[in-house]
């Protein structure tokens, strides 16, 4: 396959490695030529330097033969102008856009990006993906990352291990053994930094970030025998009342569970706006990171608080204000990786990652075919792939344990028909049935040609 990501910057370059990776024909297009050189030398990819809404600069990148446009540019403009010469100059089939602005997220519904004026087949909107992250972090408060797969029925929890984790110092096939009934699986493992798919005579260590895939009926019981009680929020502050920011206030007054939420904005006129677009949400005008003002907030008593502001420092630093003022979890919104390793030492419980979220995003649209869904862990260092298993496949007519798999790969559940089952050495694969992997970066590619889906992107 043939496709051009326009945008060279933590987006493009993530979604340029991923797909080069699986053997397609990739071309980079970025106004910057450092970036287009950084690209060409660590990815095997071809780099095209210019604006990528310009005719000429599409004509170089191979638009005339391509299959998918992929616009990831910091300019919404660009990004929309960009598909539209694809489509109306080159006949590119598919096109795939990244836009930021309220504004044009709001035209959606009224179909502007579905006819021939403004031919856009996906509209990517990065504030909302965040939002929606930041709700699945607190359904899960207690985890460092959450998501859900298999139409909801099996969740993805992040969890911290702390010293009283009734499920340290004991081998995983022991794990099972005790906890026989339970439907859960240990798919990855970071200790020490260092990301990996466990054994299973490996142990779980106070320390340990693990990621566990649990049935959703279980997940309370998961949350207790790894050591975190489930809760569920009933007060809630948000620093920053951006486009996220408020996304996730509005979605909170309109949820079923009445949490009582506080929005806390340093900029007057954003506040006023956001005062007037809020029925029950308290919203205050000052500093988050003001002692005073968090304690106006009720920050002390409440039980979650989330720095989404478009500063990575505000929100790392009002993240650890509101843990000291006695927040019992904090959130905070984080687009540098490099930044990442300071949430554990600041005792900052989760953080969201905005280009990581993007990246899934746009994956997921990308593979269709088979592939259900995608989910990138940590910096890109692993994929959650969601799939259906083809009759070609290897897997197909085989148990687990007579899978070839590499040591970075696990499966998390199976879904035969409408039952979702906890994954066994003896469990057999059949076509039709949909695995949920867990696979280290690194073996992508093979867990792509055991699933025979590399190619079936549409």
């Amino acid at each position: 396959m043939k496709i051009i990501i326009c945008g060279a910057g933590q987006v493009g370059w993530q979604i340029a490695r991923h797909l080069s990776g699986e053997r397609n024909d990739v071309t980079v297009i970025d106004t910057n030529a450092e970036l287009i050189r950084r690209a060409t030398d660590a990815l095997d990819v071809q780099g095209v330097t210019g604006f990528a809404s310009h005719p000429d600069v599409l004509d170089r990148a191979g638009a005339r033969d391509a299959d998918l446009v992929i616009a990831a540019t910091h300019s919404d403009e660009v990004n929309m102008v960009t598909c539209q010469v694809a489509h109306s100059v080159f006949q590119v089939p598919r096109k795939i856009a990244r836009l930021r602005s309220a504004a044009y997220m709001e035209a959606i519904w009224c179909d502007l990006y579905r006819t021939d004026h403004l031919p856009i087949d996906v509209v990517i909107s990065p504030e909302r993906e965040v939002a929606k992250a930041a709700l699945q972090r607190l359904s899960a408060p207690s985890t460092f990352d959450a998501e859900t797969f298999m139409g909801g029925r099996v969740q993805l929890l992040g969890i911290v291990l702390e010293e009283d984790c009734p499920a340290l110092n004991t081998p995983l096939r022991q794990l099972n053994e005790i906890f026989s009934t339970l439907r859960a699986i240990v798919a990855g493992v970071r200790r020490e930094g260092r990301l990996f798919a466990p054994e299973p005579g490996d142990q779980l260590f106070a320390g340990d970030q693990v990621y566990i895939f649990s049935h959703a009926e279980d997940v309370a019981r998961t949350l207790e025998i790894f050591g975190k009680p489930p809760q569920k929020p009933a007060r809630v502050a948000i620093i920053g009342a951006g486009n996220v920011g408020l996304s996730v206030a509005l979605a909170l007054e309109r949820g079923p569970d009445r949490i009582r939420t506080r929005l806390i904005e340093r900029d007057r006129l954003r506040a006023e706006m956001a005062a007037d677009a809020l029925e029950r949400t308290i919203v205050l005008n000052g500093d988050g990171l003001s002692a005073e003002l968090l304690e106006e907030a009720s920050v002390p008593s409440t039980d979650a608080v989330l720095a989404l502001t478009d500063d990575d420092k505000t929100n790392i630093l009002a993240a650890v204000r509101a843990k000291q003022a006695g927040a019992k979890m904090v959130i905070s919104l984080i687009n540098d990786p490099t930044l990442v390793p300071l949430m554990e030492v600041l005792d900052i419980d989760a953080h969201i990652n905005p280009r990581a979220t993007t990246v899934s995003t746009i994956l997921r649209h990308i593979r269709h075919g088979r592939v259900r869904d995608i989910y990138s862990i940590g910096d890109a260092e692993a994929e959650v792939m969601e799939a259906q298993v083809l009759s070609t496949s290897p897997m197909s007519g085989r148990a687990i344990r007579d899978i070839d798999f590499p040591e970075g790969v696990l499966i998390g559940a199976v879904q035969k028909g409408d039952r979702i089952v906890k994954p066994m050495p003896d469990t057999r694969i059949d076509e039709g049935d949909v695995v949920l992997i867990f696979a280290m970066t690194p073996d992508v590619p093979e867990v792509e040609r055991l699933l025979q889906v590399s190619i079936d992107f549409f």
